[in-house]
Formats: C-alpha cells, sequence, structure tokens
C-alpha cells in the first residue's frame, strides 16, 4: 500500500493548484486546502500539518513533522526551497505581550492576531528543527541550520544559525550550475 495519495487523488482534496509529480503522505493534514498552491515534483512526507495560504513552487521537499500555519498573509516556497524534519513556520501568531487575550476561543475584538506573509526564496534550506516567525523573508540560496529561531529577515546566501539566527558564512552558488544542469536533463513537455 502506498502511503502517498495517488496523483489522481489530489483533485478531490480541493487545492486551488496542483501541478504534477506531487506526493503527499495520507498521514498529513491539511486545512483550506483551496487556498493552497502546489508547484510540479513536490513532496510532503508525514505528520506535516499545513493550514492557510500557502504556495510552493517546484522542486520542494517538506519533511516530516512540518507546520506551516499560513493564514491570510501566507508563506511562499520559491523552486528549489526545502524543510527538514520538524520545522514551524508561522505567518499568523497571537500577541503574546498581554494587552490582548490569545486563542481562537476568544472572540476577535479581545485579539490581536499577527499576521505577515513568510517567504522561503529560490534555493532557501532549512534544517532540522527551525521556527521561522511572521514577516521573515529567506533570500535566495539562504540555509537555516538546525534549531535556529528566524524572526528578522535573513540575506541571500549566506548560511544563518543560532538564537536568533543570524549569519554565520557564506554559501556556495554551485547549486545554480546544478539547477541548470537538473533542468537540462528534465523531458521536454
Amino acid at each position: 500500500m502506498d502511503s502517498f495519495y495517488h496523483q489522481t487523488d489530489l483533485p478531490a482534496l480541493g487545492f486551488g493548484k496542483v501541478g504534477e509529480n506531487v506526493k503527499i503522505s495520507k498521514m498529513a493534514a491539511l486545512y483550506s486546502t483551496e487556498k493552497m498552491s502546489i508547484g510540479n515534483n513536490v513532496r510532503i512526507d508525514d505528520f506535516c500539518l499545513l493550514s492557510g495560504r500557502i504556495k510552493i513552487g517546484n522542486n520542494v521537499h517538506i519533511a516530516a513533522g512540518c507546520y506551516i500555519f499560513g493564514g491570510e498573509e501566507g508563506v511562499e516556497m520559491d523552486d528549489y526551497t526545502g524543510l527538514s524534519s520538524r520545522c514551524i513556520i508561522y505567518a499568523i501568531t497571537d500577541d503574546f505581550s498581554g494587552n490582548a487575550l490569545p486563542h481562537p476561543t476568544i472572540p476577535l475584538e479581545l485579539r490581536n492576531v499577527i499576521q505577515k506573509k513568510v517567504v522561503l526564496q529560490k534555493h532557501a534550506l532549512v534544517g532540522t528543527s527551525v521556527v521561522i516567525l511572521p514577516g521573515v523573508t529567506l533570500g535566495e540560496g539562504c540555509a537555516v541550520g538546525a534549531m535556529s529561531l528566524v524572526n528578522k529577515s535573513l540575506p541571500a546566501w549566506k548560511i544563518c544559525a543560532g538564537i536568533p539566527a543570524k549569519p554565520i558564512r557564506e554559501r556556495s552558488k554551485k547549486i545554480l550550475e546544478l539547477e541548470t544542469l537538473h533542468k537540462s536533463q528534465r523531458p521536454a513537455s
């Protein structure tokens, strides 16, 4: 028995858009799929939870146990991005300052819900157990080390780590050559 939905089953899940060669685990939890767009050659593994406005590009992998909370502002994962296991991305959160009540059980007028788009630009890569907060952009080719907290945008082509995450060194751009090679090896459509 295959643990992934068959490509022909995906339209019934109600996605706004879904590409070709998409593998989504039957053990993933998906909410508001009509707000989700998924490109080609995407894999979403077991025990992931995706909710809200989410745009996933081509050649993206979301490893086991990742949570993506897109809310209305959304999360965008450009081509060739990836999340290692147990990452969490928040484009929506409650105000923890004490100036408003938190939780979805409270009427909205008593809450202060913070929503800001999160963007992972092309070739951004996120290590295991990383937490990304609302309003963050990971620049093209940015790599974030395991167990980091990303509370501010990070620059392109840097390896970043820590709590909070900050640039620690340059990242090789050889993957751009490999992307070109990958594209040249794909069959023409």
